[in-house]
């Protein structure tokens, strides 16, 4: 499918991982993107939000002299602080509540409602399963949501349910879209997470996988329950502690193992993170192949479009890895990427490879390759024991449709980091226009020029003189026109716009 082909029917074109937004202005609006809120939304927003167990700044309630002008002045500025230490969250400004508060335009479906019934449509003709319960909100992906599920002759083993809509990523052709789906439970790998169940239609696919109890290496890192909600779980753990260096190297070695399978495949993944790899024991499984091929945008595509050296699938799993191994290695995530210096880790081989991934030479330069991690000190001598042998059939047909969507995957990230790139020019270039620096470097300039002018009329008006009376005395001189003065400069301050 050609990237500027007709979208399928069903895909959700809205892209839910860019980042939001907000300024609060002095005075209402009613165009269409001004959204008037009252002290009582942001009251109740903050108090959904309190199940993340950070405080956040909500200014408090005021209710005598709450119109006096100072006190309006001081609110608008405290609540444009809360919304900005929101939006610049990575987890809060990606979840449900936020999305809908910001923008309710594009957030206003009831998502919970939408998989309920699309999953009921299913159970109509696969009776065998039974929904348990939902498992509300264990995801931050707000168009997908989970289920424990039963199968009828066997109540005693649990399973999980996924429904997911199309993102804007899906290139795929329906028929090769259901084809691919429906492979998944063939695919086996050690570091793979087996899919039970795997069906899809024009607008969404449901997948059905083993219950594990013990959660994901992300529930390992931040010592969370799998079923609690994600805000809960991840957002403010309450003690931050790294794994140890003999756990970082297997998880590590045993993923980037399974990361080179996919690769070699052409089989597009670019969905790694912590909660997407499953804890069996000492092993680590992979989880959630369906993503790339309904479409999802990343995790942590926020960041990577951000440097244009990150453009293909490949290097997106790479930066993803570094993102893992430093949560892995210091039990959180980074304050922002890319890393200016590292924290002292259990050994210098995790910050080298951390260097190669995460550090602003990395970003700017580009990232290695999954082959070349593997052979660097941390992963090289870990011995994998498994003796499972990997399978996973994909028809060439399939391949080359494959091949053509991780194309125009990587081609609408690359569009994406040129625009942000334009803008960030634009940005720089305004900011510096309206610095104080410049400001005082221009009226200089107009002054100096304004100088110039005047000397160079005084000049001319002399000249032109001595010509008059040159005239007047006899003297032969051809008439000549003086130039038009040369009006003052003007330092014209530009407002961004």
């Amino acid at each position: 499918m050609a990237f500027m082909e007709k979208p399928p029917a069903g895909k959700v074109l809205l892209d839910d991982t860019v980042p939001l937004t907000a300024a609060i202005e002095a005075s209402q609006s009613l165009q269409s993107h001004t959204i008037v809120r009252r002290y009582s939304d942001f009251d109740l927003l903050n108090n959904s939000l309190q199940i993340a167990g950070l405080s956040l700044p909500l200014p408090p309630k005021k209710l005598i002299g709450n119109m006096d002008r100072e006190f309006i002045a001081e609110r608008q500025k405290g609540l444009q602080n809360y919304l900005n230490v929101i939006t610049t969250n990575h987890i809060l400004s990606n979840c449900e509540l936020v999305k809908k508060f910001l923008d309710p335009n594009n957030y206003s479906a009831n998502y919970t409602e939408i998989a309920l019934q699309q999953v009921s449509m299913f159970f109509r003709s696969e009776p065998k399963w039974e929904v348990v319960e939902p498992l509300k909100d264990i995801g931050w992906r707000i168009r997908k949501k989970y289920f424990l599920m039963k199968i009828k002759n066997q109540p005693k083993e649990r399973l999980v349910l996924s429904w997911a809509d199309l993102g804007p990523d899906k290139y795929l052709s329906d028929k090769d879209f259901q084809c691919l789906i429906k492979l998944l439970p063939s695919c086996l790998h050690p570091y793979i997470y087996r899919v039970t169940f795997a069906t899809a239609n024009e607008s969404s696919a449901l997948l059905i996988r083993m219950f594990n109890d013990k959660g994901t290496l992300k529930d390992l890192i931040y010592k969370a329950k799998p079923k609690d909600p994600f805000l809960k779980k991840y957002c403010n753990p309450k003690k931050i502690q790294g794994l140890e260096l003999q756990q970082i190297k297997t998880y590590g070695r045993q993923i980037l193992e399974v990361l080179k399978f996919l690769h070699d495949k052409g089989f597009p993944y670019g969905h790694l993170h912590a909660s997407n790899v499953m804890l069996d024991g000492d092993t680590c499984r992979l989880l959630d192949l369906e993503n790339s091929l309904l479409g999802l945008p990343s995790f942590y595509r926020s960041y990577f479009s951000q440097f244009r050296k990150i453009n293909t699938l490949e290097s997106v799993d790479v930066h993803c890895f570094g993102h893992l191994l430093y949560e892995m290695t210091y039990g959180r995530p980074p304050d922002s990427v890319p890393v200016d210096s590292f924290p002292p880790a259990p050994s210098m081989a995790v910050v080298a490879v951390l260097e190669s991934t995460l550090s602003c030479e990395a970003c700017k330069n580009g990232m290695p390759t999954v082959s070349r991690l593997l052979q660097m000190p941390l992963f090289s001598d870990v011995l994998l024991t498994t003796s499972e042998k990997p399978q996973f059939k994909i028809p060439t047909k399939l391949k080359e449709a494959l091949r053509i969507a991780k194309e125009c995957i990587e081609k609408r990230l690359i569009e994406e980091q040129k625009q942000i790139y334009q803008h960030r020019r634009l940005t720089r270039a305004q900011s510096h226009h309206g610095s104080e620096e410049e400001r005082k470097k221009r009226k200089i300039l107009a002054r100096k020029k304004s100088k110039r002018s005047a000397v160079e009329n005084s000049e001319e008006h002399s000249a032109k003189y001595s010509n008059s009376n040159n005239s007047g005395s006899g003297a032969s001189s051809p008439l000549t026109s003086p130039s038009s003065p040369t009006p003052p400069s003007t330092a014209v301050e530009h407002a961004p716009f």
